[in-house]
């Protein structure tokens, strides 16, 4: 990307975790801009590169953020109508918070007054940097943040440990699904596939449950790495292997687990795909290719939130019809509610489908 500076033409490589595009008009400002010059250049599509204190930055940020928060809005007529909405309300919000642009030099480091050491949380969203750089400050942020729930972790009562999420990799806030897996009656201890691992969650608590073998796929390399981490941090990885292929692993097994995205919609970042399926291209996929994999009197186990129909983007018919479709049949469902935060804010723009919303494991096998 090029700007210009004190008269002279500045040149740095634009670098985004989420692989969005480098903005085109480029303004350098500093500590002398405030919120009000910020919310003018970001409504007319300019990006400001950061010249100042790294604070002082972050409070621009802020100040833009609530400004995008400001004012009442309408409810919409119908579940889906509220959902496209959020998400395109969301959707804005992240295009003028990545607008505020900050340097990065190789180390990488921030060149800017008080600025936090970044280099562990930058190298895992951005790889190595080697040459001069510019990253939105609003991505950086939550790579920081990313990179505190990674050395942190998050506990997870079924495995009594905790799982350690990398950039990019969804990680299991939610609770319920896991205990799902966790106490549903295992049809085998032989051997079982975990179909988009992310984190390798799944993987672990079937190791832990006494599978002898459990193999764990994920299409992006950054899951695969995040859940052999894991495997070795919680003493499974004699166990549990985590391999990178699309969807089935070749072979069959008599337990394969799925708990594929929940929503028919296109993600909007790397963190997006492991909640937003365009079309329920991977739920479908797993139903039609799973009893090509399964052994005779194996079972499939669909983890998924029914939290798609409450919002009227995906009926319980076209579910059932599809399992159908595929030559499965229903042998048992487990049913669980939610426990996170936002199924009891009345404030949610989605509260009421959170409200009603119900995460079951679907116990499937060949007809």
């Amino acid at each position: 990307m090029t700007w210009a500076e004190a008269g002279q033409g500045k040149t740095a490589r634009w670098r985004s975790a989420n692989g969005r595009p480098a903005p085109s008009r480029i303004e350098v400002v500093t500590d002398s801009l405030t919120a009000d010059d910020a919310n003018r250049m970001a409504s007319q599509g300019i990006a400001m590169l950061w010249h100042g204190d790294f604070h002082n930055a972050r409070q621009i940020l802020n100040a833009l953020d609530r400004r995008l928060g400001a004012g009442k809005k309408k409810a919409a007529a119908a579940p889906a109508d509220e959902f496209y909405r959020h998400r395109q309300s969301r959707s804005h919000r992240a295009r003028v918070l990545g607008l505020l642009l900050i340097p990065l030099d190789p180390g990488p480091v921030v060149p800017l007054r008080r600025a936090p050491d970044i280099r562990a949380a930058a190298e895992a969203a951005y790889g190595t940097i080697s040459e001069p750089s510019v990253v939105s400050l609003h991505e950086l942020v939550g790579a920081i943040g990313a990179h505190e729930w990674r050395r942190n972790g998050v506990h997870v009562d079924a495995l009594q440990g905790r799982i350690h999420p990398h950039y990019g990799t969804f990680f299991p806030t939610r609770s319920e699904y896991v205990d799902l897996v966790a106490v549903a009656a295992l049809p085998s201890h032989t051997l079982a596939f975990d179909v988009g691992t992310g984190t390798g969650v799944l993987a672990a608590v079937l190791a832990r449950r006494g599978v002898q073998r459990v193999l764990a796929t994920d299409n992006e390399h950054r899951a695969v790495a995040c859940a052999r981490e894991n495997f070795r941090s919680l003493g499974v990885e004699d166990r549990a292997e985590a391999v990178l292929t699309d969807m089935f692993p070749p072979g069959r097994a008599p337990l394969i687990v799925c708990n594929p995205p929940w929503i028919p919609a296109t993600p909007h970042s790397s963190l997006d795909n492991a909640v937003y399926d365009p079309g329920s291209r991977m739920l479908f996929r797993f139903l039609n290719e799973l009893p090509d994999h399964l052994e005779p009197g194996g079972e499939g186990w669909l983890v998924l939130s029914d939290l798609a129909e409450h919002l009227g983007l995906r009926s319980r018919n076209e579910l059932l019809d599809a399992i159908e479709a595929a030559g499965l049949k229903v042998l048992e469902r487990l049913d669980t509610r939610p426990t996170h935060p936002k199924a009891s804010d009345r404030n949610d723009p989605l509260f009421a489908a959170r409200a009603a919303e119900v995460t079951s494991l679907w116990r499937l096998a060949i007809r």
